[in-house]
């Protein structure tokens, strides 16, 4: 038996139209095994693609076949941030041995940075079985690499930051950190690739360990983080280290030292405060 198509117009019902042809386009793997499919409408495409500058509404329209004996009622939805989706309708009855075909618009924001974007269309059955496909997004404009790192904090053994990228394409940065103290150089450590990938737009916090800080000193650390095609970024924080064995000692050479000055004290009073002997000026009486 043929196959019916129904299709769903921008804000309204589901229509019935005349049958297709019994050879009809494979849909995709995904949903075959419970008697229903959802894919892009046409054929040959595996995963929805649209491409556009800031501000723009793109369309397309997605398939639900239903290749079982009875009906089929699904609700659609979308997910992917960044990119906003609406659908001609949202919850679709398909009757048996028919396909539907949903139209919808995804809506890129005037201020988006030029980019990729990734989301899914999402079809889920009244049995909670789902069927997604793979929505990609692509934005127009300048490719600009910038980023910055923030809020460096010295906690105890690790040196806590944020890095932001402030561009329109993903980066993937390098890292240098170096740390003075009241002697020289405390900490050195050249430039290395960081494991992660920073989208534009995000904020990543990290930390940096240090194993080995000093036990008493004033330190002043400086992190420097570069990516391809953006400028060098700089950041920096100051901190004090007094671990428990230094404090005690400082404190036993502080006691030591006003211990030897009050000594000192003391003998300057004793000897200012003794009177020097005088010679016998004769006798007292005189004789008679």
């Amino acid at each position: 038996m043929p196959y019916a198509t129904a299709r769903v117009l921008l804000l309204s019902l589901p229509l019935l139209s005349p049958a297709l042809p019994s050879g009809l386009p494979d849909a995709g793997p995904v949903g075959w095994s419970v008697g229903w499919s959802a894919a892009p409408s046409g054929a040959g495409r595996p995963s929805f693609y649209a491409e556009g500058p800031p501000g723009t509404a793109l369309r397309d329209t997605v398939a639900v076949t239903n290749r079982g004996t009875r009906p089929l009622s699904v609700r659609l939805r979308a997910s992917g941030a960044g990119l906003r989706v609406v659908f001609a309708a949202t919850v679709l009855d398909v009757p048996a041995r028919t396909r539907a075909e949903v139209p919808f618009t995804v809506t890129v924001a005037a201020d988006a940075r030029p980019g990729d974007r990734v989301g899914r269309i999402v079809v889920r059955d009244s049995a909670g079985r789902e069927s997604g496909v793979r929505l990609l997004v692509r934005t127009g404009g300048p490719r600009l690499a910038a980023l910055t790192v923030e809020h460096v904090a010295v906690h105890g053994h690790r040196i806590a930051y944020e890095l932001v990228n402030r561009g329109t394409t993903d980066l993937v940065p390098r890292l240098a950190v170096h740390a003075d103290g009241v002697l020289g150089v405390v900490l050195d450590r050249g430039p290395r690739l960081l494991p992660v990938r920073l989208p534009p737009g995000r904020r990543l916090a990290l930390s940096e360990p240090w194993p080995d800080p000093p036990a008493l000193d004033a330190v002043t650390v400086r992190l420097t983080v570069t990516a391809p095609g953006a400028a060098q970024a700089t950041g920096r924080a100051s901190a004090r280290f007094v671990s428990p064995g230094a404090a005690a000692g400082a404190a036993v050479a502080a006691l030591s030292a006003a211990a030897a000055a009050v000594a000192l004290r003391r003998r300057r009073r004793g000897r200012s405060g003794r009177r020097p002997a005088t010679a016998d000026a004769g006798p007292r009486g005189a004789l008679t």
